[in-house]
């Protein structure tokens, strides 16, 4: 397989011809750095160098400017969604001190747990746990807590919203929790 670059930079892939087609030629634009985006291939008769040439120009070009303009609009998608994710684990672990963070593809794991006994009391082990999840967007996380059920329940409540027309809200446990 052949590499030409033009004067502009443009670089073409020019596959070795087909035996059984040997004046039909394939030719694929070569996109800059590590794009997954992939310019549609145009079919040439090889009827002559300027025909080619003009082919090049008509139909190959149009179609990998199109191309190249699409994998650099994925990738600053991509981009913002790594800077979105990042500030969102660095918020998620900024308000759990003493957190462990575990990086995956296009995930952040936040781990934060607590020993709940007080100091030097023996017995079984108490421990307030939150795994907190930022995805690959940024623009939400996901969060799992396991602490005693009144200790949740309020930690829960202080997320609630305020109802429209009042202060209070009345929980499903029948307590009347004010904001």
């Amino acid at each position: 397989m052949g590499r030409l670059v033009d004067g502009d930079g443009r670089a073409l892939r020019l596959p070795q011809p087909d035996d059984s087609h040997p004046d039909r030629l394939t030719i694929h634009a070569d996109l800059p750095g590590k794009t997954r985006t992939i310019a549609p291939p145009i079919g040439v008769t090889a009827r002559s160098a300027r025909h080619v040439a003009r082919q090049f120009t008509r139909r190959l070009y149009p179609l990998a400017a199109k191309a190249a303009q699409q994998a650099a609009e994925l990738t600053a998608r991509q981009q913002a969604g790594e800077r979105a994710r990042c500030a969102a684990a660095e918020a998620a672990a900024g308000a759990l001190p003493g957190a462990r963070i575990e990086e995956y593809y296009r995930r952040t794991r936040i781990i934060w747990q607590h020993d709940t006994r007080p100091p030097g009391q023996h017995g079984p082990v108490q421990v307030d746990s939150v795994t907190v999840l930022a995805g690959a967007s940024g623009e939400g996380v996901q969060a799992e807590t396991s602490r005693s059920p009144s200790t949740l329940i309020a930690m829960l409540a202080a997320f609630a919203p305020t109802s429209r027309g009042g202060k209070k809200r009345r929980s499903g446990a029948g307590s009347t929790l004010t904001n």
